[in-house]
């Protein structure tokens, strides 16, 4: 395939991200309002971690811990795997179900650019095979 991250960023919005210290409802509220599965969590335009529904299922609710007194920061998934706006979908679905993750932060020169999730990448795969086959029947039938 070769549509690349950059061209998936475009048709997309804000980043949305909490700080650290926030707390897990904050964090769940964002979540809700925007219609998202994952928020980046940031400090001094760093990416510290990223807070996603997993990590409130398995780490809070299944703890017996509450959303309103536990800190993102006690919970998030520290170690966070980017790319860059130049890798291509296929790397990014590839790397995805090697991790095992969902969410992917995209960073240019030090900087997050945009977030993408697996929701995006099927979109972009099923566009392109969309257009794969109007290309094929205009060449049948013409």
């Amino acid at each position: 395939m070769s549509a690349t991250v950059r061209d998936l960023l475009r048709g997309k919005s804000a980043v949305y991200s909490v700080a650290s210290d926030a707390t897990v409802y904050d964090a769940l509220r964002l979540m809700a309002d925007k219609n998202i599965g994952a928020v980046i969590v940031q400090s001094d335009q760093r990416v510290e971690g990223i807070f996603s529904e997993r990590d409130y299922a398995r780490k809070v609710m299944l703890l017996g811990k509450t959303s309103k007194e536990t800190l993102v920061s006690d919970i998030m998934t520290a170690h966070v795997v980017c790319i860059e706006p130049d890798w291509t979908v296929d790397q990014c679905m590839a790397l995805m179900t090697e991790k095992r993750i969902r969410h992917l932060p995209v960073v240019e020169e030090g900087a997050l650019v945009g977030v993408i999730s697996i929701g995006d990448l099927v979109k972009a795969v099923i566009d392109e095979q969309k257009h794969e086959i109007e290309d094929l029947r205009r060449y049948i039938a013409g």
